[in-house]
């Protein structure tokens, strides 16, 4: 099968955008310019079509989102993913959002992408090294790094945004510790329905949670039920 990217990839790639924008999805100038910047071609399997509107199966009982919920996530994000911002992306998976974080916080932000199944981290550092984002990754303001993302990454903690990529039945107490006052987390929370919750941390720790959109995502568990299928 034909590898969708292959001389016409960035073409593909801009038309998945324009897309967006046609149907409302997309309202933000900046967020266009990242999701036209970061090829998602590179980022799906051999032989899917990464430019459909639909989630991706990417193994491991994984998935990469469907375009329309990475604009909606980066929109919700776009003000806490300005240049020398930290971003984490818990559920890195192919290291398609990572990479856009990056090419928005910049090489004096820091983007961390955590994932539990160290064969998608690794797969994912192919993926960006292929990208746009891939001079992020080679002076070190982009990192993947695997380990248990409901633990977030202390390491360059505090964040400004979160973004978690699967459900969880509800939202981990370590990502909230590690979101910088003034900062912005979005989460899918729920079992069987979920809601995308958008929570703001206030200067004196408060937060304010609402929710965003009902959505369908694989549930954010142990490395052990996932690779089982929950």
């Amino acid at each position: 099968m034909e590898r969708y990217f292959s001389g016409n990839g960035i073409s593909k790639n801009k038309e998945m955008v324009e897309q967006l924008k046609s149907y409302g999805v997309m309202k933000s100038q900046k967020v266009a310019e990242v999701m036209e910047t970061i090829d998602r071609g590179l980022f799906v399997p051999e032989g899917t079509p990464p430019y459909v509107d639909s989630p991706m199966q990417i193994g491991y009982n994984a998935t990469i989102s469907a375009p329309h919920m990475h604009a909606t996530c980066l929109e919700l994000l776009e003000n806490y993913l300005k240049p020398g911002m930290h971003a984490l992306d818990v559920g890195s998976g192919t290291g398609y959002l990572t990479a856009c974080f990056a090419v928005m916080v910049g090489p004096q932000g820091r983007a961390i992408g955590v994932e539990h199944i160290p064969e998608l981290a690794e797969s994912s550092l192919k993926n960006i090294e292929k990208s746009a984002a891939a001079p992020l990754l080679k002076e070190g303001s982009l990192s993947i790094h695997i380990g248990d993302g409901r633990q977030g990454w202390p390491e360059f903690a505090p964040y400004d945004a979160i973004h978690v990529g699967a459900a969880a039945p509800e939202i981990p107490p370590a990502l909230i510790e590690q979101l910088k006052p003034g900062g912005r987390l979005v989460i899918p929370v729920g079992n069987i329905f979920q809601d995308l919750k958008v929570v703001d941390k206030n200067e004196d720790g408060t937060l304010i949670v609402r929710s965003e959109i009902s959505v369908r995502y694989i549930p954010l568990t142990s490395r052990e039920a996932q690779l089982r299928g929950y």
